[in-house]
């Protein structure tokens, strides 16, 4: 499982040209599920996310985490983040897990990080053709592979 995590003051995401979810404050997530996923890989990466300290305390150092600031989630899947590249100009995606594993566990993941926050967190739409605007605030943008564990 792979996460982009970027902290952004402000994201939404639009799906056939309406608003479907927006946050001000806090972090969105792009998440790529491989078919070798399991619970396992996204109970660490959810625990890892909803810990991880990227948010400015009184003396600007980033110490908080988003529940220290109350801050918002959202979560987009985005399968493209498995793609291969060594052979030929035309990514391969057959890393990516299909939407009969994928979309479970992409429920999953949420609902973990829903239990972990103690409060609703805001998505896409699992296979739409989405829109995703946002302000990064930093910039702050991380990398996590939850089979590298760096």
């Amino acid at each position: 499982m792979v996460a982009v995590i970027q902290r952004v003051s402000t994201a939404s995401v639009y799906i056939e040209g309406s608003i479907h979810s927006a946050i001000d404050c806090g972090l969105l997530i792009l998440l790529g599920i491989s078919h070798n996923d399991n619970e396992t890989d996204a109970d660490w990466l959810c625990s890892k996310i909803c810990q991880m300290r990227l948010f400015a305390d009184t003396e600007n150092k980033m110490n908080l985490n988003l529940s220290d600031i109350s801050g918002d989630l959202l979560i987009i899947s985005q399968f493209t983040l498995l793609a291969s590249t060594k052979k030929g100009n035309r990514p391969s995606f057959i890393e990516a897990a299909r939407p009969e594993i994928a979309i479970p566990l992409y429920n999953y993941f949420i609902r973990v990080c829903e239990q972990m926050l103690n409060k609703p967190v805001f998505t896409g739409q699992f296979g739409a053709d989405m829109k995703v605007t946002l302000v990064n605030n930093g910039p702050i943008t991380i990398i996590i592979d939850s089979k590298n564990k760096q």
